[in-house]
């Protein structure tokens, strides 16, 4: 007697259909994320006009294009860097909750930063524009001002897109690290970086050397390269082959961490 045998296809699940794993989705939206966060890069360009002579800035000298494309330049920085959190949370928590809750809260925090540095370039702006030439203006406050306002962005910039970093990067490259998402140069990169950049900005904060001196950006570049290294790579091979990209069933077992989170 033959036996009938059914072998029913695998079920694909909705993910599968769509051709691309989740895993990968987030892997490519969070290199994608990270890429988009040197778009401000040419802002030491673009601001040059207010930051070389604030005072004759607001009474009119200059275009203001450039500040206007560098201020929206730097909140879609703001927004892709909380966007890099987000997006790799739900893979960073297996990890470690701490590292990932930090992550995403270092990520705010900058991104909060940011934002107030760049509304005080867009208050120059407004003086310029509806203050600067009116009746009864005093001049000499307005030049006061806008020195004021170019202060508070100086001192933002350097406590959001150069400090915070140092705590990103700790907090991502630990948890890449220990998951090996990545290649180890990676996250090594990060460590290495990250304490070199907080040196410079603490060599900075004590008048050692300006924010924009050839030692300020050669102790970024380090961060700088782990940021857009990671990006790439994120973009072009996702993450590595590992339990949390095979559809492992996370039990609080993997990592001492989240076992010792797991116990009551």
């Amino acid at each position: 007697m033959t036996a009938n045998i059914h072998i029913n296809p695998p079920v694909r699940g909705p993910d599968q259909r769509r051709g691309m794993q989740p895993m990968r989705r987030i892997s490519l939206a969070a290199g994608i994320l990270y890429v988009l966060t040197f778009v401000s890069i040419p802002t030491l360009a673009l601001y040059k006009a207010v930051k070389d002579d604030a005072g004759a800035f607001v009474l009119g000298a200059g275009s203001t294009t450039g500040v206007q494309w560098g201020a929206l330049s730097e909140v879609i920085v703001g927004l892709a860097g909380i966007g890099t959190a987000v997006v790799l949370y739900p893979v960073a928590k297996r990890v470690s909750q701490t590292a990932a809750l930090g992550f995403v809260a270092a990520r705010l925090v900058e991104t909060c930063l940011t934002f107030v540095s760049v509304v005080s370039l867009l208050t120059i702006l407004t003086l310029r524009n509806d203050v600067a030439g009116t009746a009864g203006t005093d001049s000499a406050s307005l030049v006061t001002m806008s020195h004021g306002l170019i202060a508070t962005y100086n001192w933002t910039f350097l406590l959001s897109q150069s400090l915070m970093p140092v705590a990103c990067d700790l907090l991502l490259g630990y948890v890449l690290y220990r998951s090996a998402l990545v290649p180890r140069i990676l996250p090594i990169i990060a460590f290495i970086g990250a304490p070199l950049l907080l040196a410079s900005d603490v060599a900075i904060y004590f008048g050692a050397y300006g924010a924009v001196s050839p030692i300020a950006v050669f102790a970024a570049l380090p961060v700088a390269v782990f940021e857009l290294s990671l990006g790439i790579y994120l973009i072009t091979k996702g993450f590595k082959p590992t339990p949390l990209t095979a559809g492992h069933t996370w039990t609080g077992n993997d990592y001492p961490e989240t076992r010792a989170s797991a116990q009551p």
